[in-house]
């Protein structure tokens, strides 16, 4: 990894406080984040929670709280599973093309010899 890219990781950000005002409560939070990259978790928050009461019809904060919830999970662990699947599979081309070469190897030495 590069200097330049080392030490973009390490970048500490002052504690910053962010400002939840959702399915009719309001609180904030202090975190160590970009605040940029907060209220777009938040926006994406938001959208989900909208998503569900839209396509549900519920109106109970805490259903519609837990059911995006339940579904965001959901939508992480598909993620997971098709980026386990695609590793899975790469592997395998890997594996068979090293096996490949291994045959061709052998072939060119039984021809020298």
């Amino acid at each position: 990894m590069s200097k330049s890219g080392q030490a973009s990781k390490n970048v500490r950000f002052m504690k910053s406080d962010l400002r939840i005002e959702l399915l009719g409560t309001s609180f904030s939070i202090a975190a160590e984040e970009n605040p940029v990259y907060l209220e777009s978790i938040l926006n994406n928050y938001r959208l989900a929670l909208e998503s569900t009461q839209n396509s549900t019809g519920l109106r109970d904060p805490l259903k519609i709280a837990i059911l995006t919830g339940f579904l965001l999970c959901d939508e992480i662990q598909r993620i997971f599973n098709r980026e386990a699947a695609e590793q899975e599979a790469e592997a395998r081309e890997t594996e068979q093309i090293t096996l490949n070469l291994i045959a061709r190897i052998e072939e060119v030495l039984s021809y020298e010899s």
